[in-house]
């Protein structure tokens, strides 16, 4: 009884061997192709825990450095998930994107500037971006990005961004030291500067106005100087107390800004000329300065050896006197499109470009930057900077981070000053501007300060 009991037995587990082996050898037919929506859920690679997933990610051109794309590779590699960069020319992005949005047709995810009036009327956050509050790298975030990333306590995208680094004017210095100029401290000192590097046969400044949006700059970094000059003067906007067209210091600023420009201190094609040949106009010494950040400065000494970074220093836009250094706690981010059928996916590769190794990655491969807007990385800050750092003590938010309504109209104030700079308007007509769209997009806000 016992052999039979035992034959049995060996019989028995003879044939779950063969079914065994049959099973294994039909599951490579049957496994989802890579296009099937049971690969998109994740089914495929199962064994090896990667998913078949392609996200779908829009910027404006110039928000993804080539830093996070290779970084995007080693994610697909790690996880199965993939990125599909669209980067969009600038004066097309927001158009594209606000369309995409209205049609319910958003990408998994999107780009835009960070700014609480920017993420409540440009994308409408609340409708159609993913809460991220609840995230890891929310705790260590710089609190000030966070600020301008969160509506009514929820955080909405994910900035990484130097945003230590504001666009200062870059000199050179030889140019400066061979006509005996000196770092300016008022506008008058900066006006008198540019009309001797222009008796020398050089243009005094590199402005690319085609870009659409760098020359604002110039009007709205300097915003803490206005907020001196006329205290209390952004929470007045804010509060709907004060109009700019009523501000003496801002109408002060725009017209020494046009005044630059009928001086011709950005030489006779600034309407053509783009940021992305910076770098080589001031390394050719056709130019001596330009408003860019501190990191253009690699670009430039690329572009001619003979130049070393200690050939360039800094200084903080001069107009309306202002001698603080602003800042910008926001800048571009990442929001996760709520209608996106992988947001646990994007949720994932947030927190992989947020890993510290990662971060500082992005931070040392990165030429353009100096730091990053998270703690315990190790910063690239030239001896340079530091001196710029340590000229400035004042520090203060700029316009556009701080005022409501004003970001959002960024390209729009880019047009007015085109058509200040052409004639077509006064430096007054620029501020009516400002505050009319201001006016308008208070009222889709609902906004109660503009209501009394």
């Amino acid at each position: 009884m016992k052999r039979k009991s035992m034959l049995l037995t060996l019989l028995t587990l003879c044939a779950m061997i063969v079914t065994a082996c049959g099973g294994s050898g039909a599951a490579p037919e049957a496994a989802p192709s890579s296009g099937s929506a049971g690969a998109e859920t994740g089914s495929g690679n199962a064994a090896e825990g990667k998913k078949n997933v392609t996200l779908t990610y829009i910027a404006s051109q110039g928000w993804i450095k080539d830093a996070e794309m290779e970084l995007a590779k080693k994610f697909e590699e790690e996880t199965g998930i993939k990125i599909d960069y669209q980067i969009i020319p600038a004066d097309q992005y927001f158009n594209v994107l606000k369309t995409k949005l209205n049609a319910k047709e958003g990408p998994d995810i999107f780009g835009g500037q960070s700014g609480k009036s920017e993420i409540q009327l440009n994308y409408n956050v609340e409708v159609n971006a993913v809460d991220l509050s609840d995230q890891e790298w929310v705790q260590r975030e710089d609190p000030l990005s966070l600020e301008q990333l969160s509506l009514n306590g929820k955080v909405y995208a994910l900035t990484i961004w130097d945003t230590s680094g504001s666009f200062i004017v870059t000199y050179n210095k030889k140019i400066f030291e061979q006509l005996g100029l000196e770092i300016p401290s008022t506008y008058e000192e900066f006006k008198q500067i540019c009309l001797k590097i222009q008796e020398a046969g050089i243009i005094p400044l590199y402005e690319p106005i085609a870009d659409g949006w760098h020359h604002v700059l110039w009007f709205a970094e300097p915003g803490p100087q206005y907020d001196k000059r006329e205290p209390n003067l952004y929470n007045a906007l804010n509060e709907n107390k004060v109009k700019f067209e009523e501000s003496q210091v801002m109408l002060e600023s725009l017209t020494q800004l046009k005044e630059m420009y009928d001086l011709g201190f950005f030489g006779d094609n600034a309407f053509s000329d783009t940021g992305a040949e910076t770098a080589n106009k001031l390394a050719s010494g056709e130019y001596a300065m330009s408003l860019s950040v501190a990191s253009t400065v690699n670009d430039i000494v690329k572009a001619n050896p003979e130049l070393t970074p200690d050939d360039f220093g800094f200084f903080v836009i001069p107009l309306a006197d202002n001698q603080i250094y602003y800042i910008n706690p926001g800048g571009p981010s990442k929001f996760i499109y709520s209608g996106s059928k992988h947001i646990e996916e994007a949720k994932q590769y947030f927190a992989f470009l947020a890993k510290p190794e990662n971060l500082q990655y992005m931070l040392d491969n990165d030429p353009t930057i100096a730091n990053l807007n998270f703690p315990g990385l190790k910063d690239k800050y030239t001896p340079a900077q530091k001196e710029l750092f340590e000229r400035y003590p004042t520090k203060g938010t700029d316009i556009q981070n701080y005022v409501n309504y004003v970001n959002p109209q960024w390209m729009d104030i880019g047009k007015d000053l085109v058509a200040m700079f052409s004639g077509a308007s006064e430096p007054i007509d620029v501020l009516r501007s400002i505050d009319k769209r201001r006016a308008d997009m208070a009222g889709v806000a609902k906004d109660p300060a503009w209501s009394k």
